[in-house]
């Protein structure tokens, strides 16, 4: 079992190091000759290592345990992540390794957070491949190992269910390699589309492929020091904002729409309380700042943005939000709690859990009152099951527990507690920017190196949905 385990790993860690060929290519094209090697040097040496694992236990009939599919997948994510690191530390874009790590886990596991002052003083290259790493991280790297590689197979539900959100995990086909290219398929699909948009709309090439492996991440890197501000472009706005809209749906739906089964779309509970719930929340914060922004329209760009942009966990800021009224930061503050759809690229709790907890709250009132009655909560038209609610209570459970410990290490290293509080709301929901000190407006960079190494370990459990990476903290874990 250990050697299947570091096989797929490496395999993983080669496919990874395949995806360095689009940065390395800008680079050359790009004239940035110096920053060739530390791209070159560890492409080269994952996808030799890769082959060499896949091939030498080609002949071995492997078999993957639950334990073991945890083992891959954590691991998996710890490796991308230091692998991910050694172009942006190599090329001397990020001195400390420390940082460079920090940025790359933000990268892949889609929070945002960066500690970088100056984003536009680094190579294009690198800030390609800063935004790529949301794009990959956001389907997730090992789901994309298993579309590309069927040989996998063995183990590979049990592997995408430990990567993919959501209290409830199933196959889009009867084989969970041919769901996964479907769902690569359809995520690579609107990338290209919000790229071609994007580029017509006044980014240069390299900004528009860089925004919009962002966008569908829902990350938040960019590629200049003012995000989506910069560019003051209505139009590049309004491709964004739909783009962050669109991420933060459950991407089976899609898959439902395109092969005519709209019933299930349209009977889809948790997507009708995310739609419900963005317009809501854009209509509240747009009023509040009319009399910011002079004008309902005006007020309704700069509100819509960024409320779409805090509850797909994206990142991306076209003001300073931490400026605006006392309400409408509340609204904002409360979206931290939510997060987008199960089955999209968004972090955060996700709205199904709300949901589900609603509706038991809802129940546990109406057995209060009939006391012998029987109910149970619906989900998309049909009764839920027990279960599920147990196992969102778990999750609220370790979400609290880690959001309190990490509110109370940023302030033990000086934070004060709105910021500290936020920040650990951010690095736990994978949302990107906090309140006061972790604001739109400021960096990471100022964190001792402590409060550093254990936000990218947040960051990560939390873009895995924290069981991946706590199991390893259960006894009962490593107890035969």
């Amino acid at each position: 079992m250990t050697f299947t385990v570091v096989r797929i790993i490496f395999i993983i860690l080669g496919i990874t190091g395949i995806t360095f060929s689009v940065p390395l290519t800008a680079a050359y094209f790009l004239g940035e000759y110096s920053v060739i090697p530390s791209f070159l040097i560890p492409m080269a040496v994952s996808i030799l290592l890769g082959i060499f694992f896949m091939y030498s236990g080609k002949s071995k009939k492997s078999y993957l345990s639950t334990r073991a599919g945890f083992i891959v997948v954590a691991f998996s994510w710890i490796a991308v992540s230091l692998f991910g690191a050694l172009p942006l530390f190599l090329s001397g874009s990020i001195p400390s390794f420390t940082d460079a790590f920090f940025e790359s886990a933000s990268g892949f596991s889609t929070t945002g957070a960066t500690i970088i002052d100056d984003v536009e003083s680094l190579p294009r290259s690198i800030n390609l491949w800063r935004c790529q790493t949301h794009w990959l991280g956001g389907m997730g790297i090992v789901a994309l190992t298993v579309a590309l590689l069927p040989i996998l197979g063995v183990g590979g539900f049990q592997l995408i269910k430990a990567e993919t959100t959501g209290p409830e995990k199933g196959k889009l086909t009867s084989k969970i390699t041919d769901t996964a290219k479907v769902l690569w398929f359809i995520y690579f699909g609107m990338t290209m589309i919000e790229f071609v948009l994007l580029k017509f709309a006044g980014m240069d090439l390299i900004d528009a492929l860089s925004h919009a492996f962002s966008t569908l991440g829902t990350g938040g890197f960019s590629t200049k020091n003012s995000s989506i501000g910069y560019y003051n472009s209505l139009s590049i706005e309004v491709i964004c904002s739909v783009f962050m809209f669109l991420s933060g749906i459950n991407f089976s739906l899609y898959y439902f729409g395109f092969t005519g089964k709209l019933s299930d779309v349209k009977d889809n509970t948790e997507f009708k309380v995310y739609v419900s719930l963005c317009l809501s929340a854009i209509l509240l914060v747009t009023f509040v700042q009319i009399k910011n922004y002079g004008g309902f329209l005006t007020s309704l760009r700069y509100s819509s943005f960024q409320t779409l942009s805090i509850i797909s966990t994206t990142g991306f800021s076209t003001a300073d939000f931490t400026l605006w009224a006392p309400a409408a930061q509340t609204v904002l503050f409360i979206l931290f709690f939510t997060g987008g759809s199960s089955g999209s690229t968004s972090g955060g709790v996700k709205v199904i859990r709300w949901v589900v907890l609603f509706k038991q709250l809802k129940n546990e009132i109406l057995k209060m009152l009939h006391p012998h009655g029987i109910f149970t909560i619906r989900i998309n038209k049909r009764a839920g099951r027990k279960d599920v609610v147990f196992a969102v209570a778990a999750f609220f459970m370790c979400f609290a527990m880690i959001v309190a410990f990490t509110t109370f290490f940023g302030a033990l290293f000086g934070l004060d507690v709105f910021s500290s509080f936020t920040g650990a709301l951010s690095m736990a929901g994978n949302i990107g920017p906090g309140f006061n000190q972790l604001g739109p407006s400021h960096t990471f960079s100022f964190l001792p190196a402590a409060v550093k190494w254990w936000y990218s370990f947040v960051m990560m459990a939390g873009r895995l949905e924290f069981f991946t990476m706590m199991i390893f903290f259960a006894p009962a874990f490593w107890k035969r």
